[in-house]
C-alpha cells in the first residue's frame, strides 16, 4: 500500500520553485568561454536542475503542482531550442510566453466565472471569500500581463547578462513584494492565516 506523503514545507517549496533559477544565474556567472558558450551550459544546467526538482516534488511529496509542470515543461522545450540552435532568443522568449499565457488564463477563468487560480491555490489561502479570490485572480492577471511586457522590453533593450540579472534579481523580487502586497486584502476577504496549510508562495516562473 502506498503512503501518503506530506506536503512540501514552505522552504523545499521556494527551492523547489526557484532552485532552477538560481543555478542557471549561477552557472552564467561561472562558466568559462564565450557569451554563446555561457548561455548553453547556463540553459543546459536549467534544464537538468528544473527536472531534479520535478522528481524531488514527486518523490517527497508524491506530487507535482500544475504550475511547475507547465514551468517545467516550457523550460525542457525552450530549453532544447536553445541548444539545438544555439540562439538564446528562446530561453528568453519562455518568461514572456508563460507571463502572457497566465494573463490570459485566468483573464479567462474571470470572463467565464470559472475560478482557475481558486482551483490551484485554494489549499494557501482558507477561508477566501468568491470576492476575495476575484480580487486576486484581477491582480495576479495584471501583473502578469505586465511582466510579459517587461521581459520584452528588458529582452530587447539588455545585454544577455543584464537580462539575467533583471530575470534573476528584478523579477523574483518583483513576485514575492507583489505576493505580500495582497496579504492586506486577503485578510480583508476571509482569509485566516492560522488555518493556512501551505505558505501561499508564488508561481513559478521558471
Amino acid at each position: 500500500m502506498t503512503m501518503a506523503k506530506a506536503p512540501l514545507s514552505p522552504g523545499l517549496r521556494m527551492a523547489v520553485d526557484y532552485g532552477p533559477l538560481a543555478v542557471f544565474f549561477i552557472v552564467n556567472a561561472l562558466a568559462p568561454g564565450s557569451e554563446i558558450g555561457r548561455i548553453l551550459a547556463a540553459t543546459a544546467a536549467f534544464m537538468i536542475a528544473i527536472a531534479a526538482a520535478l522528481a524531488f516534488s514527486w518523490f517527497k511529496a508524491g506530487h507535482i503542482s500544475p504550475m511547475l509542470w507547465l514551468s517545467g515543461g516550457l523550460v525542457l522545450v525552450f530549453g532544447s531550442l536553445t541548444l539545438y540552435f544555439h540562439d538564446r532568443t528562446f530561453i528568453q522568449v519562455k518568461p514572456t510566453f508563460v507571463y502572457a499565457m497566465f494573463a490570459v488564463l485566468l483573464g479567462y477563468g474571470l470572463a467565464t466565472g470559472r475560478p482557475l487560480l481558486q482551483s490551484l491555490l485554494e489549499s494557501a489561502y482558507p477561508g477566501l471569500t468568491a470576492r476575495g479570490w476575484r480580487l486576486l485572480t484581477i491582480n495576479w492577471a495584471v501583473f502578469f500581463a505586465l511582466a510579459a511586457v517587461a521581459n520584452e522590453v528588458a529582452r530587447a533593450m539588455l545585454g544577455w547578462d543584464q537580462w539575467v540579472l533583471f530575470k534573476t534579481w528584478g523579477m523574483i523580487p518583483a513576485t514575492l513584494i507583489f505576493t505580500f502586497a495582497n496579504i492586506p486584502m486577503l485578510l480583508k476577504n476571509g482569509l485566516q492565516l492560522d488555518r493556512k496549510e501551505e505558505a501561499a508562495i508564488p508561481p513559478p516562473e521558471g
